[in-house]
This record gives C-alpha cells, structure tokens and sequence, in this order.
C-alpha cells in the first residue's frame, strides 16, 4: 500500500513539510502548486529535494477551471494545461489533477466536458502523462463523482482518469455503491480527509475544516470499502486544508496523518478482505481491562508529602521495589507506585516537571500484541536499563513525554508485582476507606494537541471517544472529551488548554508540559467513605453553599439528602440513566488533585456541570499567580 500526502496538509516551507513526511513514513506527495511557487528554486530542484528524502510526486494539483469553455477561454485553457505539463515533466511527475469548474462561463454538457478530456488527453499522452478529473462538491456543472466518471468514460481515453476525494463525496451525501462499478485501473488516485458535520457553505468547509481520518464524522470506513472493492491499487493520499494544522508542527502533524492511514486502512481490510491494498498485519486494536498501576515521579520531599495524602485516602504501603528507590501503595484494586529513584526515566520527569505522574500500566489481553500494533502506528517505543531480576514490561511513550507500560494476566507479566517486589514487614490492610478502582484518568494538553492524542488512544486501543464539550473556568473555557471503553473498564478525560490562565493551563505552564492533572477513584458508596476519609484527617475541598442552594433548584432530591452532600462537600449530577457523585481533594504543588466518585445506575459521564464550580473552589485553594514554587 502506497500512502501519501498533499503538501497542503503540512505546515512549514517546502523542506520542513519534505522532512516530516518522509519521516513520519510516507512513501509519496502531492504537490500543491503554491508550495513550488513560493519556494526559491527551478522545478528540477525540488524534483531532486523530493526523490533526496525518499519520496515520489505522485501528482501535481490543481488545475482549476478547465472544463466547458468555447473560443478563445477554451484556447487559453488548453494553453494552461501546456504550461502545467511543462512544469510536470520538470519536477518529474506524470499526473495532474483537474478540478471540476466553477468558473460562471463554464458552460456545455457532460458531451462537450468528455469532449475537453478527450483532447487534452491526446495531448498529455504525447508528454507521457495522464489526467485525473475530480468532482469538486461544489462545481457549477460538475459536483458528483457519478458525472465526473461519465465525463472520463465518454472521454474514453487511457490518459484520462477518475480522482476520487472522500470530502467531495460525502459532504454531499452521494451514494458510495457506484463506486465499486468503476474499475479500478479507471481511478487514477485517491485523496482522503474526514470532517466534523457541519451546516455551512461547502467550499469554506472544505478549505477549513478538513481532518485526519477518524478525527471526524464522515463515513470513510464505507468510502474506502467501497474503493477497495474496485481493485484500485494505487496511492492513498491525505488532502488536507485546515487551519489549526497550518500553524502546527510539521512531525507531529504528518506523524498524525500516517498513523490515521494505516488505522483506516486496518479497518479496512477486515471490511474488504479481497481488497487489492497491501496493508501492513498488525494487530487488532487491544481491548484495556483497567489501569493497573500510576506511577508518581518524586523527591524523597515531595514523596514524605505524597504519602501523608495517600494515607488520609486510606492507602497503605505494601511493598517495594527490588532494586529501585520504589514504593508500592494499595487499596482495593488500586495501585500506586511512588518512585524516588536519582536516576532513570522517573528521575527525568521529576527534574522536568516536579512531582507528577509519569508513567501508566494498562491491562491488556496480550501486551506484546498492543505494543506491536502502537509500533506499527508511529508509537515511540520506550527502554530503559533493566536491573536484575526486573521484567521487560513494553512500553511506549504517552502524553507529555511520559510512559505507558502495557500489562497481561496470561503471561509472566502478571506476576510482576510478586517478581519485583518485596513485602514490607508486617501485617498491611489494603480495605481503607471503601476505594475500590481508578474510575478515570484526567489528561491535560495543549489545544492543539487533543486531536493527536485522541487518535493515539483511539488507533491502538479499542476505545471510544465521545463529543468534545467546552468545560467553563472563570477564565475561560476547556475543550474535553472522553475516551474510554464500551463497558467502562478504562476511562481517560482529554482537556484542551488555550490559555495559562484556566486552572488547567496554569497546570501545563507550571507542570512544563502536558501531564495527568487528577486521578478519580470509585467506591460503592462515597457518602460513607466520605465520613471515613474525615477520621483519617483528610481535607476536602470546600464547596460554597450557593452551590447547594442551586442544587435543590435543579434536581428534585430529598433535602436531608442535600444536607449530606452539602456537610461532606460532595458535588452531585445524575441523567436519565442515573446519578453521579464527587468528592474532591485541595490541590498540591502545582494543581494535582484526587476525585472520589460513585456511579449509581448506568451514568456514564463525569459531571461535567460541576466542573465550572470545581474549578473555582480548586483556583481559590492554589497558589497565587506569580508567586514561585517553594
């Protein structure tokens, strides 16, 4: 399978876009003329920077407003498409893509249009290149692809093929099955981009709100199923126009791309199994059973401070580790690693971020299988120095640098905590005060940064996300959407910062870079954990009784039971399929905090109506703007 990208879809000069591509694995471009016009060189240069990197020029784009003109606009039209081939034959390509018109003298029916491709045809197969027409969605006489290929069928010219672009296509609603009637040698490329449903003009919306595929709503699945039931062998390019990504950065946006491909065309093949695309075997995506570790990077300071809180959550130590400065806490099914160590990847994350979450194991079905399919997909795989009789745990590299080891139950791996552990001397209780398992873990990310980090989880893991939302802050607002599993196993909240100055921002400025900024734990009951977390000394966060007052105006609850909330500081939210309640603690360091919640019913969110007074209650507990870490 051949996978390329138009240099539209990148940020940077020519050669930075040249450079990521190539390294994010791409085997081809398509040139967007503007990139050549504004770069500082003849066509043969660029040619050469191209095939230099590794890379082919699998086409040159556009030619607009060709079709359907008489006289002496069809004359200079023609003179056009010379001037085009002129410049292919320099940069050494050999196929251009012509867009359906939307010129208001474009005029003629789908005769005279074939009649158009016939001849320029007969002129491009001279040079020994071929033309590829593309139905633009929105083009005067041309806007479906079903035209588009009667125009090359009627042209009947081998030089003459169909381009297929998925936006195109599915931003007008056209039905996909005619497209497995068209044989394959027919189409001569195809382009890829998804989009968010939008009601808005069609050309704005194509040239701004294009996506990767899977970081949309277009139903590309059954687009490309539908290609590949034609027998199309050819490159599978990603056409894509938006803006965010033109300000972005180039490795991480064609890396984004890549990985979003070869997700696709996974899928794919298990939909079309007689598809002609040589896609690479991977893995299927790996169901997550549970978090099965977080892991705090600390100094032994910070690390005395840590276990104070852990212990007012009721979480004891258990064990440590064999040979690293490691200590393992448990509740439940809940386990937390505090590592002090002066050297290796925690003591990295400390110096750069303080006390934080650096790495998290995920339970999988086969950890091998998962780490081979994150591989496969662009995923950083992560090693460090093993001491003796430590295990080799895979891993790669998560959000903001930091880890996710990958576990099993079905192989050496699920005795690591036996294998590389030791048991503290005497008798521990691990009951504590009703915790029972990681509810979810909260992400924080720059804005730009959600989509990437979606697609992470999405591609490898057998996850799913949900709508994104704004969440308010007195200072703005957060993008947020969850990614978990379907039966709730594995909960992950992204939140977007734009600014420093939400309580989420502040967290990534002073943290220096994206991290984990809260941990939820369950319990059965939190009314009754709530009054055993107050012996155990545990502060939580205070909550204004005008919150209480609202609730009783929002929800028709007992007012005893308001009361209970209210004497515990407990936020409360329920749908119609059940109800949801939070107990927060006061922030540490830099704005980490713990959550308690319980799940009654079948509520699935994460009372996202509460979070603009969490965010409050959180930002008048921290520490001042401008006033430095101690």
């Amino acid at each position: 399978m051949k996978t390329s990208i138009s240099t539209v879809s990148i940020a940077g000069d020519l050669s930075e876009k040249l450079t990521a591509i190539a390294s994010a694995g791409f085997d081809g471009i398509e040139i967007f003329e503007q990139d050549f016009i504004t770069f500082d060189g003849p066509p043969e240069t660029v040619g050469a920077m191209v095939r230099d990197h590794g890379l082919t020029i699998d086409l040159l784009q556009p030619l607009r407003d060709f079709e359907g003109f008489s006289g002496q606009t069809r004359t200079r039209a023609f003179d056009r498409a010379e001037r085009k081939f002129d410049l292919m034959q320099q940069l050494g390509t050999d196929l251009l893509l012509v867009s359906s018109s939307d010129h208001p003298d474009s005029l003629g029916g789908i005769e005279q249009i074939a009649e158009d491709f016939r001849e320029l045809g007969q002129r491009a197969a001279k040079r020994g290149l071929r033309i590829g027409f593309e139905a633009r969605a929105w083009g005067k006489i041309i806007s479906d692809y079903r035209d588009a290929w009667e125009v090359v069928r009627l042209a009947d010219h081998d030089a003459v093929g169909l381009i297929l672009d998925s936006f195109h296509i599915l931003a007008r609603n056209n039905d996909l099955n005619a497209i497995r009637s068209i044989p394959g040698h027919r189409i001569f490329h195809v382009q890829l981009a998804d989009a968010p449903k939008i009601e808005m003009n069609l050309e704005y919306w194509s040239r701004h709100f294009r996506t990767m595929p899977g970081e949309g709503e277009l139903d590309l699945l059954s687009f490309m199923s539908a290609v590949a039931a034609t027998g199309y062998r050819g490159a599978i390019s990603l056409e894509i126009l938006n803006d965010q990504f033109r300000s972005g950065r180039p490795r991480a946006i064609a890396v984004d791309g890549q990985r979003s491909l070869l997700n696709l065309m996974d899928k794919v093949r298990a939909s079309e199994p007689n598809a002609a695309f040589d896609v690479p075997e991977m893995p299927s995506r790996a169901p997550i059973r549970g978090v099965e570790f977080v892991e705090f990077a600390a100094s032994d300071k910070d690390a005395g401070n840590l276990g104070e809180m852990l212990s007012a959550l009721g979480f004891t130590q258990t064990k440590t580790h064999i040979a690293r400065e490691v200590s393992l806490w448990q509740q439940g099914n809940i386990k937390l690693v505090v590592n002090t160590s002066k050297e290796g990847f925690a003591h990295s994350a400390y110096v750069m971020h303080g006390m934080s979450v650096c790495d998290i194991g995920l339970l999988v079905d086969d950890a091998n299988a998962a780490a081979e399919r994150a591989k496969i997909l662009g995923a950083s795989p992560f090693m460090q120095r093993r001491f003796t009789g430590e295990l080799d745990i895979p891993a790669v590299r998560g959000v903001g640098g930091s880890v996710l080891h990958l576990l099993d139950k079905s192989s050496q791996l699920a005795e690591v905590w036996n294998v590389e552990f030791n048991a503290v001397d005497g008798d521990v209780d691990t009951a504590g005060v009703g915790l029972t398992h990681i509810d979810h873990v909260a992400q924080v990310v720059n804005d730009e940064d959600m989509q990437t980090w979606t697609l992470f989880y999405e591609s490898i893991f057998a996850l799913d996300k949900t709508p994104m939302v704004d969440v308010s802050d007195p200072s703005g607002f957060v993008h947020s959407r969850a990614i978990q599993s379907s039966d709730g196993a594995f909960r992950l909240t992204l939140n977007g910062v734009q600014t420093h100055r939400t309580f989420a921002g502040r967290f990534v400025a002073d943290s220096s870079g994206s991290s984990v900024q809260h941990l939820a734990f369950a319990t059965d009951n939190l009314l009754e954990t709530a009054a055993k977390l107050v012996e155990r000394g545990f502060e939580p966060l205070p909550i204004s009784e005008n919150y209480y007052a609202d609730l009783a105006s929002r929800f028709d609850l007992d007012p005893a039971f308001i009361k209970q909330l209210s004497a515990a500081n407990i936020f409360y939210d329920e749908d119609d399929d059940g109800a949801y309640l939070q107990l927060y603690s006061r922030p540490h360091g830099d704005g980490f905090f713990f959550e308690i919640v319980e799940r009654r019913g079948k509520y699935y969110n994460y009372g996202a109506p509460n979070a603009a007074y969490r965010t409050a209650a959180l930002k008048r507990l921290s520490r001042p703007t401008g006033i430095p870490r101690k």
